[in-house]
């Protein structure tokens, strides 16, 4: 294993890694180098790889440790070495972020006007309840239209989204059409904070749609990890607005080109350094924690 990258002390990779949670850079390392190799890796070679980026090792331990927690993550000892492999659960959650990343575009060109309503009423003392079915909602394509509704658009499977919640005797899910003197752009409009989905796409090309992105970090490895991590983040909070209520340029067009291009530039150098860096051992992803 190579030594420890030193935390650059000035650089656009600072800006992209503080925009960051240590986690949600976790969980874009664990979607490129643990996922498809049934691997656990060592928690040293996660301290240098995130060095790179400007997290601390007192943050990547810190992580490690509350992701376990979290059954997000399985411990595993070899020697006086510890290692970190997926759960049933987080390989489940980096799964759907592959799918929403690769899978699905920027925008939904194929939508026949159909929305998908959830309506819900909660106790008031069940703020964990109604954290974690709004963090679904959300990561669905969802946005709250009034006071317990939120609605989006396309056929949604609702009972996937909540699945685990133990809430489905709390909601109410509906199918259906905007109907006159209500518009679809409107119902767009009041569920969706479009003006702020669009920055958040011009920030990112901000970022990355230049001719040399983030020249100070150390490598194309830093930059990979960066910028996966920067897209999933868009693409947890939009919800693929249908196309044709967007202005012609929408911004997360040109921002998903750029995503993808630069995605196949750094892929085979980021992975030669990976496969020098990381001290990995097979592991399955329902492993037990130690």
């Amino acid at each position: 294993m190579t030594g420890r990258q030193t935390t650059p002390s000035t650089g656009q990779e600072e800006g992209a890694a503080a925009s960051a949670r240590p986690q949600t850079l976790m969980l874009s390392f664990l979607g490129l180098y643990v996922l498809e190799h049934g691997s656990a890796v060592y928690s040293g070679s996660v301290i240098d790889v995130f060095a790179r980026v400007g997290v601390s090792e007192d943050a990547v331990r810190s992580t490690l440790t509350r992701m376990v927690k979290r059954d997000l993550l399985a411990r595993h000892r070899r020697g006086r070495k510890m290692y970190f492999g997926l759960t049933a659960r987080s390989a489940e959650v980096l799964r759907d972020g592959h799918d929403r990343v690769w899978g699905a575009g920027a925008v939904n060109r194929d939508w026949d006007g159909t929305w998908t309503l959830v309506g819900f009423s909660l106790p008031e003392a069940w703020r964990s309840q109604r954290h974690d079915l709004r963090s679904r909602l959300v990561w669905a394509g969802f946005g709250p239209l009034q006071n317990g509704l939120w609605i989006a658009p396309g056929h949604l499977d609702v009972p996937a989204v909540v699945a685990g919640l133990g809430l489905e005797d709390h909601l109410n899910v509906l199918r259906g059409h905007a109907a006159e003197p209500t518009e679809a752009a409107q119902l767009l409009h009041r569920a969706f904070d479009t003006a702020g989905i669009a920055e958040r796409y011009r920030a990112f090309l901000g970022q990355w749609d230049r001719p040399d992105p983030l020249p100070s970090a150390p490598d194309d490895l830093a930059r990979q990890l960066l910028l996966h991590t920067d897209w999933l983040q868009l693409v947890r909070s939009d919800p693929r607005l249908p196309a044709e209520h967007l202005p012609e340029d929408w911004p997360a067009i040109r921002a998903e080109h750029v995503f993808r291009t630069l995605s196949a530039q750094y892929d085979a150098p980021a992975k030669q350094l990976a496969d020098a860096v990381l001290d990995t051992i097979p592991a399955e992803p329902t492993a037990g924690r130690d």
